[in-house]
């Protein structure tokens, strides 16, 4: 009849919004509209064993719960989970240890900033080793530039006269390539600018790929710190919807967030903010909001762009990823 509710057990092949009907009487329901995850952590298993079972156990508790989401963060390295809330995550962790046997650790997950140059700037650096024997010897010549934001990172080849014998400048680039990944600053990958291989020198006995690998890295990085580099965070979109009674507080709490309000819309007794904030901020926002609104506010993000960081905050920063890399 219809509204009843069955129970149907060992359904190896069924998703959640499948539709489980007749064969000689197919139908299909209108499938329900989950919400979209807002709230995220970073998963870590608290031993190899929970290592081992980690993957399965996401794939099968977010296959029961279409509003949980799994994905690995490219920048950071991190496994992240996103759900409706902290407490859905806690639940959603409590289910996979007595589920699955998973004993995960939830913790907020790291923030993807990135460095940048802000002048042009131009370096060499010889590699010279002797170790008797056959030794080590290459000299790199670079030119730093800086692109427009989102420009991404160009390898340029100007070598002339075979200074740099064909055979080794690849090696040079993969070089520079290691040693973007890891920045000047904060140890966050270099982006937006251009290195350009100008000169350079070999030796006919003591050159190799990895001797000029070694100098094209460390060409980047003497160049790089030459070029006024700065710290840059990821901005996000936001469209905050909340009681118009708690209006106010929220856009001054967004403002003590060094976010920037665009405007604001009316909505059925609501009012929709749109603002612009740095990630870093409002990583935990939906703890505040819902503190402020007494859990009647809700939210979207989406990401925008990259900004540079203010000196202050970004001296901050810095301090805390040499504090963590020493620590490491």
């Amino acid at each position: 009849m219809a509204g009843d509710i069955g129970a149907v057990p060992k359904l190896s092949e069924t998703a959640t919004g499948d539709t489980l009907c007749q064969r000689e009487k197919p139908l299909v329901l209108k499938p329900t509209t989950f919400p979209e995850p807002y709230y995220s952590a970073a998963v870590h298993p608290r031993s190899k064993a929970d290592l081992d079972k980690m993957g399965s156990a996401l794939t099968r508790i977010t296959e029961e719960d279409p509003t949980l989401r799994v994905q690995r963060e490219h920048d950071t390295g991190e496994t992240v989970l996103s759900g409706l809330g902290d407490s859905h995550l806690d639940v959603a962790a409590e289910k996979m240890r007595r589920k699955f046997g998973v004993d995960l650790e939830l913790t907020p997950p790291k923030v993807p900033y990135k460095e940048t140059i802000t002048t042009g700037s131009a370096a060499e650096y010889t590699h010279k080793k002797q170790t008797g024997g056959h030794g080590q010897y290459a000299r790199v010549a670079i030119k730093l530039e800086p692109l427009p934001r989102g420009g991404g990172f160009e390898f340029v080849d100007r070598v002339v006269g075979g200074v740099v014998p064909r055979t080794y400048i690849p090696a040079v680039e993969k070089g520079v390539l290691e040693a973007r990944q890891e920045g000047v600053l904060a140890h966050y990958p270099l982006i937006d600018f251009r290195a350009t291989l100008y000169d350079g020198k070999d030796h006919p006995v003591d050159s190799s790929e990895i001797a000029f690998k070694i100098a094209g890295a460390a060409a980047l990085k003497k160049g790089a710190l030459d070029a006024q580099p700065v710290l840059l965070e990821p901005i996000v979109n936001m469209w905050i919807t909340v009681p118009e009674s708690n209006t106010g507080d929220v856009m001054s709490d967004l403002n003590s967030k060094r976010a920037k309000v665009l405007g604001m819309t009316p909505q059925d007794g609501n009012s929709v903010i749109e603002a612009q904030a740095p990630l870093g901020e409002v990583i935990r926002y939906a703890t505040d909001l819902r503190s402020i609104t007494q859990g009647r506010g809700s939210y979207r993000v989406e990401f925008s762009h990259y900004e540079e960081v203010p000196a202050h905050v970004a001296q901050r920063i810095v301090e805390q990823a040499r504090k963590e890399k020493e620590g490491s």
